[in-house]
């Protein structure tokens, strides 16, 4: 089999994110990292030292030096689209984290950039490479626990958010709802496909944040399908499954260190995962994108799957402010093809 010559990337923003992101370059040889840019040079600097790689203060800087394949922008949200433009009108490949924006308007115009320079541009999405996620996805589709019923999803934990940028809604575009809920949307629509209506609703505001910082959303899928997202902060739920499909003839669950199903005729559970792997799923998460790059591979996550969560939180937002569930446009959502 012939080796593939490494991608060579960049990652625009140091922070807690990037830092999960270089440990993965150090997991592949079909990746290299080359360059970290941050407006906080120390913070590039460190990163850099860390990863034998160069630093820069802008991403305008690093592509000015740099012979880049590709970068990661792993910026605050309001950022995402002046960063990412750049990098593609100058020839970059961008894989920009989640959301990949704060607004549909700025997202379509991101993913016109892409198409106009011919550029592989899509949103970071982890939770769709863990591997449980995906044999979960392929037991579902197997029929195996029937017909699916009703989806339950959670990403909840206490985190002091009282001075991070993730609680600053003009940095952010939002609290919780935006932060972790686009992952939730992004995992809900893979399971489901398009998503026709949501309802939101707010719980008390522990932290005393400008934002949400606990939400409960409800979903109802093109298909009828009722899910159910928790999300929050402030609270940990401390359950071990992240992931609940309950299906006409049983049930399988998705966990932090376990994942397994059972049908209504089996008697115990049949354990098929071993659950999250933070790492492994971002070394993946990175292939996927340098194989779609070296047209080897398709992506798991799309610039329509990226746009379509972009519009299901605008919509939730919608739904929570006014109290009432609120249409999603089958033709912003459609559903996203099987990986």
């Amino acid at each position: 089999m012939s080796k593939h010559i490494p991608v060579r990337f960049g990652i625009v923003g140091a922070g807690a994110i990037a830092q999960a992101y270089a440990q993965a370059f150090g997991q592949s040889d079909q990746v290299e990292l080359c360059a970290a840019a941050d407006s906080r040079i120390e913070a590039a600097e460190a990163m850099a030292e860390a990863n034998d790689c160069a630093a820069f203060s802008s991403a305008s800087a690093m592509i000015d030096e740099m012979d880049l394949d590709a970068a990661i922008v792993c910026t605050p949200p309001v950022s995402h689209r002046d960063i990412c433009c750049e990098l593609l009108s100058r020839g970059v490949h961008v894989l920009c984290e989640k959301p990949l924006s704060i607004d549909a308007d700025t997202a379509r115009e991101m993913i016109d950039v892409a198409e106009q320079n011919d550029r592989v541009f899509t949103m970071a999405s982890k939770f769709r490479y863990v591997a449980d996620v995906t044999l979960g996805k392929a037991i579902v589709e197997s029929g195996l626990i029937g017909e699916v019923v009703m989806f339950e999803n959670v990403f909840t934990g206490r985190v002091d958010m009282s001075q991070r940028w993730n609680s600053d809604p003009e940095v952010s575009g939002g609290g919780v709802l935006i932060d972790n809920g686009t992952h939730s949307v992004d995992i809900t629509r893979y399971f489901l496909g398009g998503l026709a209506e949501v309802q939101v609703m707010e719980g008390n505001n522990i932290q005393n944040l400008p934002v949400e910082d606990t939400v409960r959303m409800f979903v109802r899928s093109d298909s009828g399908v009722l899910g159910s997202i928790d999300l929050s902060w402030s609270v940990s739920k401390e359950q071990p499954y992240f992931i609940a499909i309950y299906g006409s003839a049983g049930t399988l669950l998705i966990g932090w260190q376990e994942s397994k199903y059972r049908r209504t005729c089996d008697s115990d559970w049949n354990v098929f995962g071993s659950g999250y792997d933070k790492l492994d799923a971002f070394k993946r998460q990175l292939e996927n994108f340098a194989g779609a790059i070296q047209g080897r591979d398709s992506l798991v996550v799309t610039p329509a799957d990226g746009l379509a969560s972009v519009q299901v939180i605008e919509a939730a937002y919608r739904a929570m402010q006014q109290g009432a569930w609120e249409s999603i446009d089958a033709s912003e959502a459609a559903a996203s093809p099987v990986a």
